[in-house]
């Protein structure tokens, strides 16, 4: 069970506005810089933010949430979208929505000194941009410095000592790692080329706390003329929240899993030859582990047959894999550095509560 501290936690950053407020004036965001060959020094280049620190963003960036979001060493985030003037995003029913040249997410990781007050005392550490140029997707990443006045392109990845207080109220310490540029590459691979990962239709369809008022988001973006071709709320098959207690538990580990591992693990992700195919999509129990025996045994397994032993976590690769933080054993090797015990539970309960099931064939 999670803890239900970490569940009112969880619920209260859903519902509370974002950390960052609404400047109103300022310069435009210099479309023609996101768009250069050549990225910028510092973030402050492409004025996004007003502000030294990533607090004060430009009037055209809209603040966005995810229903289930990557783990990341519990790292708060901030999630913002620019859009070009007049240019829209294209509703799609899988995948990512289809995004316009000129588009740029905009994530900042950061950790309040204790996770119980999300809104005091915040260390940024990160803030990431995914561009969308005429030739693909960019990623870009730039560190926060000490004084939290400037972030600088970092491309070769760095590690971050960070302490706080947890949502149980016991001091953690993370070994925070930044991504290099191979790195963000990986994750963000699909058939060899970069794309977004958690701004899909399914994962953005939740109410988010807007200054005017909480709506659902693709309505809210809809009305905004930022999407195009989105149905009413509710006909979206919506991405499950993997904290919501009073959720069933094969949906909330599903949607986990999805969004953790299934980036990778897909026909087209880096993980394919695995077969094991962990996205919310995906239907085939073998795909999904139940009973398959993996491709390559090695210590990855930790001696272990399959990836999913229905009825026994114990038992089962998958499970091993998570509660690892020993590399070249941990799954997923890329975005962690601790395991993340309240997703773990969620996917332990899944896994116990399914049903004996027989390997199929020739696995």
């Amino acid at each position: 069970m999670i803890p239900r501290a970490l569940c009112a936690l969880a619920l209260a950053l859903a519902l509370s506005p974002p950390l960052i407020g609404a400047r109103p004036g300022g310069p435009p965001v210099d479309l023609a810089r996101l768009m250069a060959d050549e990225p910028a020094p510092t973030l402050g280049d492409y004025h996004l933010f007003g502000d030294p620190g990533p607090r004060d963003p430009a009037p055209t960036l809209t603040p966005y949430g995810l229903n289930t979001p990557l783990f990341s060493d519990y790292a708060q985030k901030e999630r913002y979208l620019y859009l070009p003037p007049g240019a829209a995003a294209r509703y799609t029913s899988q995948g990512a929505l289809g995004f316009p040249v000129g588009a740029t997410l905009i994530k900042t990781f950061a950790y309040p000194a204790d996770l119980r007050a999300p809104r005091e005392k915040v260390r940024f550490i990160e803030t990431r941009l995914l561009i969308r140029k005429a030739a693909g997707w960019t990623a870009l990443t730039y560190v926060w410095n000490d004084a939290q006045t400037q972030a600088v392109l970092k491309k070769a990845g760095l590690r971050v000592p960070v302490s706080f207080i947890d949502a149980a109220g016991a001091a953690r310490a993370v070994d925070y790692q930044v991504p290099n540029l191979n790195q963000c590459k990986a994750c963000h691979a699909l058939n060899g080329a970069i794309v977004p990962i958690g701004p899909k239709a399914r994962n953005l369809d939740g109410e988010f706390a807007y200054a005017e008022g909480a709506e659902n988001q693709l309505a809210h973006w809809s009305r905004l003329g930022l999407l195009t071709g989105a149905p009413a709320p509710g006909a979206v098959s919506a991405l499950p929240r993997w904290d919501d207690p009073a959720a069933p538990i094969e949906g909330r580990a599903r949607a986990y899993l999805d969004v953790n591992c299934g980036h990778c693990h897909n026909p087209g992700g880096l993980a394919s030859n695995s077969g094991l195919y962990l996205t919310f999509e995906e239907a085939r129990p073998s795909a999904l582990g139940i009973g398959k025996r993996p491709v390559a045994a090695g210590r990855g397994s930790g001696g272990l047959a399959v990836s999913i032993e229905p009825g026994h976590p114990e038992r089962s690769i998958l499970i091993y894999r998570m509660a690892s933080t020993e590399p070249g054993v941990m799954m997923p090797q890329i975005g962690r550095t601790v395991a993340h015990q309240e997703g773990l539970e969620v996917v332990r309960a899944y896994v116990a509560g399914l049903a004996a099931a027989t390997p199929a064939k020739g696995e």
